[in-house]
C-alpha cells in the first residue's frame, strides 16, 4: 500500500465504545461533539488525514484507552443542515498507543507504535483454509437466532478479507469481543476467533459477561 505521506508519531484519536476498524476497511461515522467537529477540522489540514479509532475502557497507562486501536483516513465528509459532519475512514493500520494527552486541544492526541503492524501496509490478505460453506451454515444459524439479515448473494462474492472484517466490525458483539477480533494477528487468527464467537453465542454464551 502506498502513501504519500509518512505516518506520524502523533494522531488524534476518537474514542468509540464498541466500534472497531479493521485493516483495509471502511467505517463510517456521525461527529458532533464540539471537540470532535474541531478534531476533524484539524485534521483535514494535515497531509495524512489521519484519526485513529480506539475503544475506551483499556488500562491506565493508557489513559483509560485499549492499546491497540486503527487510523483511518478522511475519505469523504459531508456537512447536515445542523452542523453536523458524517464521515468515512478507510482503515491504514492498527496502532499501538504509547501514551494518550490532553494537550492544546480539546480532544485526546496519542503517541503511536505502528512497527507491529506492518501486515497492515500490504495487500489484501488471504484465508486458504477458510471453509466458506460451513462458515455460511454456521452465520444463516446465527443471523435466524438473532433475528438478523445480509445480501448472502453480495457475502458470497465477497473477499476473505473483505468478509471476515466486515462480519467482526457489524455483527452484535461485545466491545470486548471486538477488540479481541481487532487484535487477531491475521486473517486466518480473526477467522477463527469469529467462527468461535459465533458458536458460543449459539449455545447460549453471553458473550458479555465472558470478556467485560
Amino acid at each position: 500500500m502506498l502513501f504519500r505521506f509518512d505516518l506520524p508519531s502523533r494522531i488524534p484519536l476518537f474514542p468509540l465504545t464498541g466500534a472497531v476498524l479493521m485493516p483495509r476497511a471502511r467505517i463510517p461515522l456521525h461527529v458532533f461533539e464540539p471537540r470532535y467537529l474541531q478534531m476533524l477540522d484539524d485534521t483535514l489540514k494535515t497531509d495524512h488525514r489521519l484519526i485513529g479509532l480506539i475503544q475506551p475502557e483499556g488500562a491506565e497507562a493508557t489513559g483509560g484507552l485499549a492499546a491497540i486501536g486503527c487510523a483511518g483516513r478522511v475519505v469523504s465528509f459531508s456537512e447536515t443542515d445542523d452542523g453536523r459532519q458524517m464521515i468515512s475512514l478507510r482503515a491504514i493500520s492498527r496502532f499501538r498507543l504509547i501514551e494518550a494527552k490532553q494537550g492544546f486541544t480539546p480532544y485526546l492526541v496519542g503517541e503511536v507504535d505502528w512497527s507491529s503492524f506492518t501486515r497492515d501496509l500490504r495487500e489484501n490478505e488471504n484465508d486458504p483454509a477458510m471453509d466458506r460453506e460451513a462458515l455460511f451454515a454456521l452465520l444463516r444459524r446465527y443471523m435466524a437466532a438473532h433475528d438478523l439479515s445480509t445480501d448472502w448473494d453480495a457475502a458470497a462474492e465477497a473477499q476473505d478479507e473483505a468478509l471476515i472484517n466486515s462480519l467482526s466490525m457489524v455483527l452484535p458483539f461485545s466491545p470486548g469481543d471486538r477488540q479481541a477480533l481487532l487484535e487477531s494477528p491475521t486473517l486466518a487468527d480473526r477467522r477463527e476467533l469469529l467462527q468461535g464467537l459465533i458458536e458460543f453465542a449459539l449455545h447460549g454464551g453471553d458473550n458479555e459477561e465472558r470478556l467485560q
